[in-house]
């Protein structure tokens, strides 16, 4: 879930932050293989937030951390790590984040991206014939710290590779970028969530996420609490909504809603409307120049529940919906069941 530092997002982070988390645990991403885990496990590299310290907590291998941290190399070569992405998609940028490695982190990082087939077994990630693609050259890391790079290759990948050198430890590793669905696999009477982030759908924006980010939304599965959704501030301004804006993975005709506000149980919005236009592009929508249509009457809500909303028949295909909460609260999911056109 996108649940951390949120303010810190929007007012430092590069641009490119904003897309969907390619390798998040939430969203389905792996860490699959990594050279040495010595003293913490690979695993933590893709979970949320950006880790915890405990400073008298320790395991019999040594100082617990919350990351991953091979141990000191005393021979020649580096570590690295593998990561499954959630889906296949173009890579826009990185967070190589040291955040509470300090005297051990790595001095110098490097990625590679690869496409592998569904299914495909790699028995040796050194295998000359895997052809790793450069998506970083060897750049710096800063201890205890967020490391942005961008990414300057525009292919399709599966599967990252992170190498540190020459060891150290990682907090959290960040692939930001947009997926790329195949859809012309989908048939065009198939129902299918529109605005999943796993099918191509993104949240543009909103008037406010200060408790939690916009895009939990649109992650799989159900939210697992109360952070892992979309929250915003009390409001005290009478007739106040909050909106979000999402753009859908593909256009289609929507045909069915889900609004989940699980977990959200003293501060539910009391009601939802949906919206949708089509445009060509994503300025279009966020400069105002296009017209919304009602795709739905307003939605009276409960606490902690499955609200189901089937839409009219008849209704213009759309690609971009703007969901909008009275008179603020958290909704966890938000699910837009449609044909493609």
């Amino acid at each position: 879930m996108y649940s951390q530092t949120i303010k810190e997002i929007i007012k430092e982070a590069p641009s490119f932050t904003k897309l969907t988390y390619l390798a998040a645990e939430a969203m389905g991403g792996e860490v699959l293989y990594a050279t040495d885990e010595f003293f913490a496990e690979k695993e933590n590299l893709i979970k949320p937030g950006r880790g915890v310290f405990i400073a008298d907590k320790y395991t019999d291998r040594g100082k617990w951390m919350d990351g991953w941290e091979s141990r000191r190399r005393r021979t020649p070569g580096h570590d690295y790590a593998v990561i499954r992405l959630a889906a296949t998609g173009i890579v826009a940028g990185f967070d190589i984040d040291t955040n509470h490695f300090t005297g051990n982190h790595p001095p110098f990082a490097s990625i590679e991206g690869i496409v592998l087939e569904p299914g495909q077994t790699v028995m040796n990630w050194d295998d000359p014939a895997l052809r790793w693609e450069v998506l970083l050259p060897r750049v710096p890391l800063d201890p205890g710290s967020h490391n942005y790079y961008l990414c300057h290759k525009a292919t399709p990948i599966n599967h990252v590779r992170l190498h540190i050198y020459p060891d150290g430890g990682v907090a959290r590793f960040r692939v930001y970028g947009e997926v790329q669905k195949d859809w012309s696999s989908v048939s065009k009477h198939e129902s299918i969530d529109l605005a999943a982030a796993l099918n191509g759908g993104h949240a543009l924006a909103c008037n406010d996420m200060y408790f939690s980010d916009m895009r939990n939304l649109i992650l799989p599965q159900r939210g697992i609490n109360m952070g892992d959704g979309w929250e915003t501030k009390r409001s005290r301004t009478p007739n106040h909504h909050d909106w979000v804006i999402l753009r859908l993975g593909h256009p289609g005709v929507l045909g069915q809603v889900l609004v989940d506000t699980a977990h959200f149980k003293g501060n539910y919005p009391d009601f939802c409307t949906l919206e949708g236009c089509m445009a060509s592009d994503d300025e279009q929508v966020l400069e105002g120049k296009v017209e919304w249509q009602a795709l739905m009457p307003p939605l009276k809500l409960q606490a902690d529940h499955e609200h189901w909303a089937d839409l009219s028949k008849g209704l213009p295909p759309v690609s971009h919906v703007r969901f909008s909460i009275y008179p603020d609260g958290g909704v966890s999911r938000l699910r837009l069941f449609g044909h493609i056109v």
